[in-house]
């Protein structure tokens, strides 16, 4: 079966030539007569993947060396719970921005733990926006700012950083890491879910400044603790091993592929023809406000419901597959992760406009 092209928000596309790779390596990685699926987490095969896989990731994005980097498992959703019981030790306070979803249950999680002050939400705007932030409204002693840079349900993404001074700033990256160059020196704690631009689900990275490596209360579980883990490399219980060969992979091809800056400029060309597109169409439109707009993560809509279930199937019948809108925007939604090759955007361009003219 030829493949499609998957526009799923996650688990999402893969770079073709990452998985042919694997699947040389199924049977026998390096000769070692094993898959890497079987391969021991304390042997020196899986140790030298470890290890440049790590190096590939610090590499890719220029990690400054008073970060540590971790690979885990539980999904960036562990990470609602792990951040306020680790970062929040000194006052028991943080600032969250409320941009969808998934900082709704960040700050749901958080509130079990400490004072949540709210500094700016969308949700009246039904997060069609990043909200201006009002630096008056920040907590002067909060021990840490959380946001998340990019929302993958609702097409947002922050296009400046917010500054938060001596406050760390921590954020969910899920969505777009990787997608552009950061400087995660303006960062204190940066999480994601692999399974969007780094590799398969059950990998969950973090990046962490090496002076908020604090450890946690003592009656909180030592799975939750940071210090755990970097204490251990990552290792104090067995990690998700294939998703970080597979990491490693991608982070290799990245670098290949001439690095962030290229990784930027393919994911602009990308998003760019589909938003040229929307803006001229008469029948699809963009909820997401033009300042606010992600590279990864496009919803459009037609405003006719039956339309749009029309137009996702006959999509998926040409083989532009997972276009289906989350449920609390609707819709369709096109996600065009790294791995999406810009022929993938034009043939699903091509269509909106084939099926615009047939159903104006």
């Amino acid at each position: 079966m030829a493949r499609v092209y998957n526009f799923s928000a996650g688990p999402a596309v893969l770079p073709e030539s990452v998985l042919k790779k694997a699947a040389e390596e199924m049977l026998d990685y390096k000769g070692c007569g094993m898959s890497v699926m079987e391969l021991s987490h304390r042997g020196k095969e899986f140790k030298e993947i470890f290890q440049n896989a790590e190096e590939g990731l610090r590499q890719v994005l220029n990690i400054p060396q008073n970060y540590k980097v971790l690979f885990l498992q539980g999904g960036a959703s562990l990470q609602f719970a792990m951040v306020p019981l680790n970062l929040a030790g000194k006052n028991k306070k943080a600032d969250y921005v409320n941009t969808g979803q998934w900082t709704k249950k960040a700050i749901k999680e958080a509130k079990k733990y400490i004072d949540l002050n709210v500094v700016a939400s969308s949700q009246e705007d039904n997060f069609t926006l990043i909200p201006k932030l009002d630096a008056n409204n920040f907590s002067k002693d909060a021990d840490y700012f959380y946001i998340a840079t990019n929302n993958t349900i609702y097409g947002t993404a922050y296009q400046q950083i917010p500054e938060t001074g001596d406050i760390p700033l921590v954020a969910d990256m899920s969505s777009n890491i990787l997608s552009e160059p950061i400087d995660v020196s303006k960062f204190g704690l940066i999480f994601a879910g692999a399974q969007k631009n780094i590799g398969p689900a059950g990998l969950t990275i973090v990046i962490i400044r090496e002076d908020l490596v604090n450890g946690v209360a003592d009656n909180v579980a030592t799975l939750l603790d940071y210090k755990t883990y970097v204490e251990a490399g990552s290792m104090y219980n067995t990690p998700p091993c294939y998703s970080i060969y597979i990491a490693g992979l991608v982070f290799e091809w990245i670098k290949q592929g001439g690095g962030l800056k290229a990784m930027q400029k393919h994911n602009q060309d990308k998003a760019q023809l589909i938003y040229d597109y929307l803006e001229a169409s008469t029948l699809f439109r963009s909820p997401v406000k033009k300042d606010s707009r992600s590279l990864m993560n496009i919803p459009f809509v037609t405003g006719n419901d039956a339309l749009d279930a029309k137009f996702i199937k006959q999509a998926s019948d040409k083989g532009l597959k997972m276009l289906k809108g989350h449920r609390t925007v609707g819709g369709m939604r096109a996600s065009v992760y790294n791995a999406m090759p810009v022929a993938g955007v034009k043939a699903l361009v091509a269509f909106m406009q084939e099926f615009e003219r047939q159903n104006s």
